[in-house]
């Protein structure tokens, strides 16, 4: 069983939790799906903020969440593993990441198989944006 441990700081305008799991794929998945997934229920708290006070209903801000930390928490799994196996750091890895991770969660939603190859490329091409994207400053 991993060793479990919950560490965090507070600095102006940063907040910091580590959580460790005693393995580091099981550390930036866990990373990834709580920080991805607290943007995603934010995200939705601020769109909605109205109803939510209005109706006291927090389904849809949990499940927008759950769903985005998800799919983060399995993108840097898929990362970090494609990283281990090739041992090399481009952004290779994050374009195979990408699209592992976009085949993976369209395959879970039972989509057909163009749809799935599709989501694929999808999230090889965004992941790789990204990993662009970072890398110009």
């Amino acid at each position: 069983m991993p060793y479990k441990r919950i560490s965090g700081s507070i600095s102006t305008p940063k907040v910091d939790v580590m959580i460790d799991m005693g393995n580091p794929f099981l550390n930036l998945s866990v990373d990834g799906f709580l920080k991805i997934g607290t943007v995603a229920a934010a995200k939705v708290a601020a769109e909605e903020a109205y109803y939510i006070v209005q109706r006291g209903n927090l389904k849809k801000m949990c499940k927008q969440g759950a769903y985005w930390g998800t799919i983060a928490g399995l993108y840097v799994g898929m990362e970090y593993g494609v990283e281990r196996i090739r041992g090399t750091s481009d952004w290779k890895n994050a374009m195979l990441g990408g699209a592992l991770t976009g085949a993976i969660i369209s395959a879970a939603s039972s989509n057909s198989k163009d749809k799935i190859v599709v989501d694929a490329i999808t999230g090889g091409a965004i992941a790789t944006a990204a990993e662009f994207l970072d890398h110009l400053t």
